[in-house]
């Protein structure tokens, strides 16, 4: 039989599960596209910047079952879309990016688009490989999947030039996808060592992050079975259901809620699994070494990158955690009788912090603290929550409750402002029976709002709660507490009514705290109706989280002697003489 290469690639997507792509074509994907649009399965989503296509894709895989897929022009497209191919790479996400190419058959030079992508990919992508055959097609899609599940997971960046796409050629088969990989399991012996420290611990902890997240039920179990209280990285934040006792907070260190620092300050063995310990997880580094880490991580190389490591076990999360139960539960190991007493300090510790957001009803302002309650109580069990970069981020992850794995996703290594609104619209089009709110900035909320248009044309509806307040928050709340300056964080003037209006949203104003329930309550039946929803929410910035403490005190603190007299000095003559 022939086939034509954009057949052959279309057939591979379906093999591997995909419903949606995200791009926008181009002279060099034209036949890709028609067959995509031919395909009973894949739905080939036209988005307005290969940037929020790529953020799509991100989200994709981090909240369905099946690997996001972008397919983009060579050249442009791909520059347009490093952004998001960036975060997928450092948060750990996988991606397949799919590009075309310029034709390999002719020995032309200076072809339009025709630059080296190979190149410009390697810095953030597991793997580049570009296609010269037609027979290559089929496999060479099914293990750039394979090698983006792999291991630690991540995009991979597949070029196919155009003139494989147009033509037919001679295939043999259509090989149907067998999953070549398979996770590492966890060394016995080191499991046992792992179980002979917790079972001897007297207040061992735990800290979870994204790497764990489909072994969520298993972390319970193994939470409830040594009485540990947990924490959570800021992507790893529904690893752990957060409205269960043993909970804490997110973030390991001084930038985490005071019931975080309590379980750390007790801490005698930290059992540490699918995180990296990186920059946002610890409060840029505000964390001491902890006491006996156990470090469980698909990814070696992570191991004593940050924090030296008392035991080392490269395993899947969730293979892992089987076999520690298992070890424990030979061993007879039962709760702890202080667990009650442990949850009662932490039950304590969080209601008073959340108290603390809780102050008296301003008529000007909306408070974080009543926003993210109402919100919490009006949303569905199972809606999906995604945020941005910004300082909303960080009070989201403190105030608001997420109980179920891959409901929270957010940027957060690469840390790209833009993020939320194309993710969320992957979101609920992979997700259609389930509420999504997305929380963010209007710093950010400019970076990628037009992609709203892609919401209603694809029918996902989104409410997109926009935390205005004019500036850059985080970074103007970082100039303004030593430097007594903003500069280049305050936003100009924008009617996001009128965004709203010309993207096909409704909008509802959100002045101040005695119209938080209706408001919200009004945004929810509007999405149930299929419409999405822009709301400009006046929020009230000038609470600090912990995060923003922590990370101030923690940076000030490792400074050089001569270096804190100074930004001291500089930050004290600015507030006093302005």
């Amino acid at each position: 039989m022939k086939k034509t290469g954009a057949q052959l690639a279309v057939y591979a997507l379906e093999q591997l599960g995909v419903q949606y792509t995200y791009g926008i074509p181009g002279t060099h994907t034209t036949e890709l596209y028609d067959e995509l649009n031919n395909s009973q399965q894949i739905t080939p989503v036209l988005v307005t910047h290969e940037g929020g296509g790529a953020f799509m894709a991100d989200a994709t895989s981090r909240t369905s079952g099946a690997i996001g897929v972008l397919t983009i022009v060579p050249a442009a497209g791909l520059t347009h879309a490093l952004s998001g191919i960036g975060e997928a790479f450092l948060d750990g996400i996988p991606m397949l990016v799919l590009a075309g190419g310029v034709r390999t058959d002719t020995g032309k030079h200076y072809q339009l688009h025709h630059f080296d992508q190979m190149a410009l990919a390697a810095p953030i992508t597991k793997a580049q490989i570009k296609i010269e055959r037609h027979e290559d097609i089929i496999p060479t899609l099914y293990k750039a999947h394979d090698i983006a599940m792999a291991g630690e997971p991540g995009p991979v960046f597949v070029e196919l030039p155009i003139n494989l796409q147009l033509f037919a050629a001679p295939i043999d088969d259509l090989p149907i996808y067998q999953p070549a990989y398979q996770p590492p399991a966890p060394d016995a012996d080191k499991i046992k060592q792992a179980a002979k420290m917790l079972a001897g611990a007297k207040h061992p902890m735990l800290f979870v992050g994204w790497g764990a997240v489909d072994a969520s039920d298993l972390t319970v179990k193994l939470a409830e079975l040594l009485g540990a209280p947990v924490a959570t990285t800021l992507q790893g934040k529904s690893a752990f259901p957060n409205s269960h006792p043993l909970y804490t907070s997110v973030g390991l260190g001084a930038s985490s809620k005071p019931s975080g620092q309590w379980a750390l300050d007790r801490h005698d063995v930290l059992l540490a699994i699918g995180t990296r310990f990186g920059e946002i997880a610890t409060g840029s580094y505000g964390l001491e070494q902890p006491k006996n880490l156990i470090h469980i991580d698909i990814n070696p190389e992570v191991f004593d990158k940050n924090f030296k490591t008392t035991l080392a076990i490269e395993a899947d999360a969730r293979l892992a955690l089987e076999a520690l139960l298992a070890a424990l539960q030979e061993m007879a190991v039962e709760p702890p009788a202080d667990s009650a007493s442990t949850m009662a300090a932490i039950k304590e510790k969080n209601d008073k912090y959340n108290q603390s957001w809780l102050k008296e009803k301003q008529d000007d302002k909306v408070s974080p603290g009543y926003f993210f309650k109402s919100l919490k109580e009006q949303l569905d069990a199972d809606a999906r929550l995604v945020i941005d970069d910004g300082k909303h981020t960080f009070l989201a992850s403190e105030l608001f409750p997420v109980d179920l794995p891959r409901h929270f996703i957010s940027p957060t290594d690469f840390n790209c402002m833009g993020y939320c609104v194309p993710a969320a619209i992957a979101t609920r089009l992979n997700n259609p029976g389930q509420q999504v709110a997305a929380i963010v900035g209007d710093g950010a909320f400019l970076m990628t709002g037009m992609e709203m248009i892609t919401a209603v044309s694809y029918r996902a509806p989104v409410m997109f709660f926009v935390f205005n307040d004019g500036e850059l928050g985080q970074i103007s709340q970082f100039q303004k507490i030593p430097l007594n300056r903003k500069t280049c964080s305050e936003l100009g003037q924008v009617d996001f009514a009128g965004m709203a209006q010309a993207t096909g949203a409704e909008y509802l104003a959100l002045d101040n705290d005695r119209q938080i329930d209706e408001t919200i309550a009004r945004a929810i039946a509007l999405s149930a109706e299929g419409r999405h929803v822009v709301i400009d929410v006046n929020i009230d910035y000038s609470q600090k989280t912990m995060l923003t403490k922590g990370v101030v005190k923690v940076n000030l603190k490792r400074f050089p002697l001569r270096e804190k007299i100074r930004f001291l000095s500089r930050a004290l003559k600015r507030h006093v003489l302005g």
